[in-house]
């Protein structure tokens, strides 16, 4: 425990266990990615796949201990380091850089992560706390496709994850990028390269995001057909279970 206390007291140290965290907080966004994207399977597969998930709680504990640990760490570590680059540098260059990173994504990362952290808190709130559907339709705690969908017919709340995604996809771009540097895995002959991948993942991470709230305001998801089979899911999960 003090070697990891040493370590974070120095920027070399911080940048190290920020990448790190990053890296546990991007593979959890992956996976919910691709646990989300089931909706696009059917009410039946999406409902079977959130009761999994709800009905195992080392895996579910286990993931949401490990996500808010490293979202604590992540944001106090990233928040000092900018404190200090920002104390160090009290006058700015007078000359920037050719390998200063000066991309929005770059100057927005201090930003984008509280945001991203509130965020979460209300995502989490949002699809397990009855108080809030916002008053437009009937929160069900055993049949989580109808309360997506209800919920992204509603555009306010539509628009509020696709912005999230929008600032997802940045965090992850930069992020991404300065991880591999902060762990050494810098050279210029792959520096393209790098960056080619932390943009795709940004773009797939974001696309896949926005697909889901878009598609159910086009009703490709969540027809009154489908809500009717999710309801019967939800009632078959139960007395199976």
């Amino acid at each position: 425990m003090q070697s990891v206390m040493a370590l974070t007291r120095s920027t070399v140290g911080q940048k190290a266990v920020i990448a790190v965290t990053g890296v546990i907080l991007f593979g959890f966004v992956i996976g919910h990615l691709l646990g989300n994207l089931l909706v696009f399977a059917g009410p039946e597969t999406f409902n079977e796949y959130a009761w999994t998930l709800k009905h195992n709680p080392p895996l579910l504990w286990g993931t949401r201990i490990t996500l808010l640990v490293s979202v604590v760490v992540h944001i106090a570590l990233t928040m000092q380091l900018a404190r200090r680059n920002q104390g160090a540098r009290a006058n700015g260059y007078k000359k920037a850089r050719r390998d200063q990173i000066t991309t929005y994504a770059a100057r927005s990362m201090v930003l984008t992560g509280p945001l991203l952290a509130a965020y979460i808190v209300f995502h989490l709130l949002h699809f397990t706390a009855p108080g809030l559907d916002f008053g437009r339709y009937d929160f069900s705690a055993h049949d989580p496709y109808s309360n997506l969908v209800h919920s992204f017919r509603w555009w306010p709340i539509a628009a509020t994850y696709m912005f999230a995604s929008l600032m997802l996809g940045l965090h992850i771009y930069h992020g991404g990028w300065s991880a591999a540097q902060s762990i050494g895995l810098q050279h210029p002959k792959y520096d393209k390269l790098r960056t080619a991948l932390a943009a795709g993942l940004a773009i797939f991470l974001t696309v896949g995001n926005v697909a889901i709230p878009v598609s159910v305001l086009a009703r490709v998801v969540g027809t009154d057909a489908q809500l009717t089979e999710a309801v019967q899911s939800a009632e078959q999960l139960q007395e199976e279970h």
